[in-house]
């Protein structure tokens, strides 16, 4: 009797603990389960991407003598690779960076400034290529390429200064060379100027030929301002100003002027806002020569010191 009750308990002893085991075992397998679950639908949830990390923490204010970084340098430090921790040398946490909920957004709000020039800018992109007709061989306007091309060479600095050079070397009179000086100053003022403006903004023309021969000599290698409108103003401002001219005569250099900055748009090498900017330039070199204009005396001067004929002390 005393033996089959001690077998019974031991059945019932090993059972218990068959029984513990196996919902040890079930346990363990439910929580791998539910861990699975959760890794699941922590990958598939949009809110856990690195990029959407800061959508779940709560702004904090910027503390006292402290900069925020901005967007740009946010971006430039997530390109670097993951932050480093801190230092080996410092304590847990000196080391730790803020991150603020605006350095991972976009700037999708332009200011209306920027909105109205990059509109003006595209107009002006796409109405320079429409009228550049004269470009290449097939265009609407090549039968007319030559002329315009020769047009556009009247608007060169270096046949005015090579004339208005000769015109000085053969003048004799004392009124012409004062105005001839005067002249030769100002195409060496336009000059300088224009090409140091090009340099300056560095713009391309709307179809980007690279520059010619003569366009190297004359420092004419980028589009913006148009060296040929602002030359062409200036020099028939100036002429219409000291020379006495019949009517027909006065509406032809203005007619002049106008066609050698339109040649340069028809040809593809500067845009209209080019254009405008290089009349615009003419018209203030021409006022900035009328206000130093040098006297008589003053240009025998200088023209006694070119020649070499300069008797002064």
């Amino acid at each position: 009797m005393y033996i089959y009750f001690y077998l019974n308990l031991s059945q019932r002893v090993s059972g218990g603990l068959r029984g513990s085991q196996s919902l040890g075992v079930s346990l363990r397998c439910n929580m791998s389960n539910s861990q699975a679950r959760n890794r699941v639908r922590d990958r598939s949830n949009v809110l856990n991407r690195p990029e959407f990390l800061s959508l779940n923490q709560t702004p904090r204010r910027e503390p006292v003598g402290g900069g925020r970084r901005t967007g740009r340098a946010a971006s430039q430090q997530e390109d670097r690779g993951p932050r480093a921790g801190p230092s080996d040398g410092a304590p847990d946490g000196g080391g730790k960076e803020e991150r603020w909920p605006e350095q991972d957004c976009m700037q999708l709000n332009p200011s209306l400034r920027g909105i109205a020039i990059n509109s003006l800018l595209a107009i002006d992109i796409s109405l320079s290529k429409r009228l550049s007709v004269c470009v290449g061989t097939r265009g609407p306007g090549a039968p007319l390429s030559s002329m315009v091309r020769l047009l556009a060479l009247t608007g060169h600095v270096l046949p005015w200064i090579f004339l208005t050079l000769l015109s000085l070397w053969s003048s004799t009179t004392a009124a012409g060379q004062e105005v001839l000086l005067n002249l030769l100053l100002a195409l060496v003022l336009d000059l300088m100027t224009v090409a140091g403006l090009q340099k300056l903004f560095k713009r391309r023309g709307p179809w980007d030929f690279p520059p010619g021969f003569m366009d190297y000599i004359a420092m004419d290698t980028y589009s913006f301002p148009a060296a040929q409108a602002s030359r062409a103003i200036m020099v028939s401002k100036f002429l219409l100003t000291h020379l006495v001219l019949a009517v027909p005569l006065r509406i032809l250099l203005y007619l002049w002027a106008l066609l050698v900055g339109m040649s340069r748009v028809l040809l593809g090498k500067h845009h209209l806002s080019d254009v405008g900017c290089g009349f615009a330039l003419g018209f203030l070199h021409f006022s900035l020569v009328e206000s130093v204009w040098l006297d008589a005396p003053t240009c025998q001067t200088l023209i006694s010191i070119g020649t070499l004929r300069w008797t002064g002390l």
